[in-house]
């Protein structure tokens, strides 16, 4: 179990470091966009970005 949680965490660093290894500029903008937004547009992507997260890993598993 711990290993698999491990390679998970793993695996959200990889993909976490691909795109601002690949475009930086890019990353800037979307850091400097999400400034702008209120709470609640941000609350609303982390609870989207979680619910896909479960349905992919329901799928998979």
């Amino acid at each position: 179990m711990w290993t698999d949680l491990l390679t998970a965490v793993a695996l959200v660093f990889i993909l976490e470091g691909i795109l601002p290894f690949l475009n930086p500029e890019w990353m800037k903008r979307v850091f400097l966009a999400a400034l702008q937004m209120n709470n609640s547009s941000l609350r609303f992507i982390g609870i989207s970005s979680m619910l896909f997260g479960v349905l992919l890993l329901y799928v998979v598993r």
